[in-house]
């Protein structure tokens, strides 16, 4: 069997931001695409565990009717005690033992959803092996960084380029 991959797979601004201020995603709703999912049907079809931040899941919930993650292991990184939800697993069991052993159990990849801070503490524990980025064309001038000031140098090899419609889908491999 092969070892699941960390994947960031996320869409961002040309500015750098993946949501603004306020955590909106709005923004990313008018954009042309390639008419269909933009690709995110195979890409979801090919991730066996979630994982995000608390703030992310706050805003998944605020903008999704129906939780639309739940067929997949989803685990939610928070330091808070939250209260139970069918649908995800709340931690805060430390990074670099908590991925490998998602990667471990995992049938597919694990999806590093978001959000800013916790793609930071993930390169800086070099948990991400790739990074699939759709870029939005636009420009939101403040929000949340995809990589927040502080975020650990690194390099990374490119491995996909694809158009859809108005946005570019570009594909890296995390050199570590």
């Amino acid at each position: 069997m092969k070892q699941s991959k960390v994947v960031l797979y996320v869409a961002m601004s040309l500015d750098g931001y993946i949501a603004k201020p306020d955590g909106s995603v709005d923004w990313l709703y008018d954009v042309q695409g390639d008419g269909g999912d933009n690709g995110y049907g195979d890409f979801y079809k090919g991730i066996g565990v979630v994982v995000m931040g608390r703030l992310t899941y706050d805003e998944v919930l605020k903008i999704s009717d129906e939780f639309p993650y739940a067929g997949k292991p989803c685990y939610v990184l928070t330091r808070r005690e939250q209260a139970p939800d069918k649908y995800v697993h709340f931690t805060d069991e430390a990074l670099d033992s908590l991925i490998p052993r998602l990667q471990a159990m995992s049938d597919g990849d694990v999806w590093l959803v978001g959000g800013g801070q916790l793609v930071q503490a993930f390169l800086e524990h070099e948990l991400i092996d790739e990074v699939q980025l759709t870029l939005i064309p636009k420009l939101l001038g403040e929000g949340i960084p995809l990589f927040p000031a502080g975020t650990v140098p690194g390099n990374l090899k490119l491995t996909g380029l694809e158009r859809m419609g108005q946005m570019a889908s570009i594909c890296y491999e995390v050199i570590k």
